[in-house]
């Protein structure tokens, strides 16, 4: 599916939802693609894209930022405490903020370095052991931590389990925003982005519909 063809569906979830135009933010993920892929995408005028590990941004992010303005990338997938300096150089927005030891770590960083990207605070809304991210019971407390750190919690994400309705999960991480003053989620991916546009998701993921399938090699 082209990109184009990706951002009228957004569109038109936005008018279905009753959103704004643009309200919206697409994130073209762009983790494992070849780079050739991912410059036909920044041709076509697609500025923010997401990566899941730190090494690969780092070996292919540079090179695009010199050959084209106004690229913003995202950190969507799990950070390790010992990745943070540089996740934090490389990143506009970090979007799995999931414990403590790593909202503390970011937060003496971000006082050494004087910046710090903007951040989303990961919740397993399916309270997955599997994965990460801060159980919805524990949120508000999370939070209010962050941001005793003088963190800049931006928003908050999730990814829904496989073998469950999303729209369930969407409407969760909207409720848990809502009363914690936060107006952006990073929530929808390929297969669910317009479900969660209709909960009132404000950034998309979306790598396989945009890139086609990933080779893992």
């Amino acid at each position: 599916m082209s990109l184009s063809q990706i951002k009228d569906r957004i569109a038109k979830a936005e008018t279905a939802a009753g959103r704004a135009p643009g309200s919206v933010e697409l994130i073209a993920v762009s983790k494992v693609q070849p780079n050739e892929r991912v410059q036909a995408v920044l041709d076509e005028g697609q500025r923010l894209f997401g990566e899941n590990k730190v090494q690969e941004a780092a070996g292919k992010w540079p090179d695009f930022r010199a050959q084209y303005d106004g690229v913003q990338v995202h950190l969507i997938g799990p950070l390790q405490t010992n990745k943070a300096r540089q996740a934090m150089q490389l990143f506009e927005a970090i979007h799995s903020l999931d414990r403590p030891k790593l909202a503390h770590t970011l937060a003496r960083l971000a006082q050494e370095l004087g910046a710090c990207p903007d951040l989303f605070v990961q919740v397993n809304t399916g309270e997955e052991p599997q994965k990460a991210g801060i159980l919805p019971t524990e949120a508000d407390d999370f939070i209010a931590e962050c941001r005793g750190l003088d963190l800049p919690v931006r928003g908050l994400m999730c990814i829904p389990p496989v073998d469950e309705e999303p729209s369930l999960h969407f409407a969760l991480l909207n409720k848990i925003a809502a009363r914690n003053g936060l107006d952006q989620l990073s929530m929808g991916m390929s297969d669910d982005f317009e479900k969660a546009i209709a909960q009132g998701a404000t950034h998309v993921r979306v790598g396989s519909a945009i890139f086609g399938a990933r080779d893992y090699g």
